[in-house]
């Protein structure tokens, strides 16, 4: 197992699919720097990026400008030909959004503007029996299917990432969580990390010159963790769940903060996987950052139905957030139907059956559950686009859900561009 280094150039906290891509692309950038991948799990590519339906978008969904429409585009595009150049398995097994009554429609033209705004390539409207054709158990009113949409497993494109770190002998330190951030030296930080674990030890807004201690005087912030500590000249946090945290550490606002959702997935028994050959999705909700119960094909022939998305509250704080009493406020409803969903087997199912009719409770069984790190504002609103913010000598990604993997590539540069601007500053 790796030890992380006293001293390096560049630290990346963070070893999930967005910090391996943002390490390796400013490694190659700069391969004469001191690089270090810190993360507190035991192996790369277990959180988000693990534990999800794998699905390659195409970029349909994402409001036209916004950084989700351009990098994901661009990203699915990328990352197909980084699968190929490594060897890892994909599917191109397509992907069809369900209008299933007519009240549905509008909503479905606004996505299928969305998609040819944003260059979604060989995007299609489909007529009730079109979408036969392609899906045989599946009905609507109509649909959009999208070809190039496809499949992988994102933790398998992750510890491709770390490998050619390693190439490089760029150390990926797992076992190792953040328990503090500070300029000082280290001896004054670990006792005042004994009180207070997670509040910066410095004013931001004192300039780079000011402070106390030998990591002050270096031009370094401090990372102190459970091997010791890690002095950087520059950080990029991508911390998924504990991103909010770190960057408050570090000396950011509070807000937004993330507030964690809990997807539940139940797959269906192999002899029912007949009844969907590519990924079938409702059409969602234009409010919420979230695509509904779907039913995806996996990379490793599973077919699975959900996710469903619940609050998993990391402790109180997560439930006191004004965010979340005034989210609570305004989706009580949609709340209620979620925790049907996620403690009825049979509410589930029908979720599912409104677009697959043949779908019944004995269909499913075993399954898994996915996480999403979902940036929320002090207002109650739901963030969602990918939210990148500074404070002293780091970068901090705020929220990189959906379709972060997707745009892992594009979006590491973006990230890469950002720290090289501050870096030259």
């Amino acid at each position: 197992m790796a030890v992380a280094p006293g001293e390096v150039d560049l630290a990346i906290v963070g070893a999930g699919i967005v910090g391996l891509a943002v390490a390796r692309e400013l490694s190659a950038r700069h391969p004469e720097r001191s690089t270090v991948v810190i993360e507190r799990a035991g192996a790369v590519g277990t959180q988000q990026t693990g534990r999800n339906s794998g699905v390659i978008h195409a970029g349909i969904y994402y409001p036209p400008r916004s950084l989700k429409a351009r990098l994901c585009v661009a990203g699915a595009r990328e990352l197909y030909d980084y699968c190929d150049e490594r060897g890892i398995h994909y599917e191109r097994c397509g992907k069809l959004i369900v209008a299933r009554h007519e009240g549905e429609l509008g909503r479905l033209d606004e996505l299928e503007r969305r998609g040819r705004e944003n260059g979604v390539p060989d995007l299609r409207r489909l007529s009730p029996d079109e979408l036969r054709e392609v899906e045989p158990h599946c009905r609507g009113v109509a649909a959009l299917h999208s070809p190039h949409t496809g499949i992988v497993d994102f933790a398998s494109v992750a510890r491709a990432f770390a490998a050619e770190l390693a190439e490089r002998e760029m150390p990926v330190v797992t076992s190792c969580g953040i328990e503090g951030i500070d300029n000082r030296s280290s001896q004054g930080r670990v006792r005042a990390r004994r009180q207070r674990p997670w509040t910066t030890r410095r004013d931001p807004r004192a300039s780079a010159g000011s402070g106390h201690g030998e990591a002050a005087r270096t031009g370094r912030l401090a990372l102190h963790h459970s091997q010791g500590e890690t002095r950087a000249r520059f950080v990029v946090f991508c911390a998924g769940r504990q991103s909010d945290r770190l960057a408050v550490a570090a000396g950011a606002p509070a807000d937004p903060r993330i507030v964690p959702f809990r997807g539940r997935y139940l797959y269906l028994r192999p002899e029912r996987r007949e009844l969907v050959r590519s990924l079938i999705y409702p059409v969602p909700d234009p409010a919420l950052p979230f695509l509904g119960v779907h039913l995806s094909r996996h990379i490793d022939g599973q077919v699975s139905l959900g996710p469903t998305a619940l609050l998993w509250p990391r402790g109180l704080g997560d439930l006191a957030w004004p965010g979340t009493r005034r989210m609570a406020r305004r989706w009580w409803r949609i709340g209620l139907s979620e925790l049907r969903h996620a403690t009825s087997r049979r509410a589930f199912a029908a979720a599912g059956a409104d677009y697959v009719p043949e779908l019944s409770p004995s269909d499913l069984r075993g399954g898994f559950s996915g996480v999403r790190a979902q940036a929320l504002a002090r207002d109650g609103s739901l963030v969602d686009d990918f939210v990148v913010s500074e404070t002293e000598r780091a970068l901090h990604v705020r929220n990189a859900p959906s379709p972060a993997a997707t745009s892992v590539l594009a979006l590491a540069r973006l990230i890469a561009d950002r720290a090289d601007e501050r870096n030259d500053r």
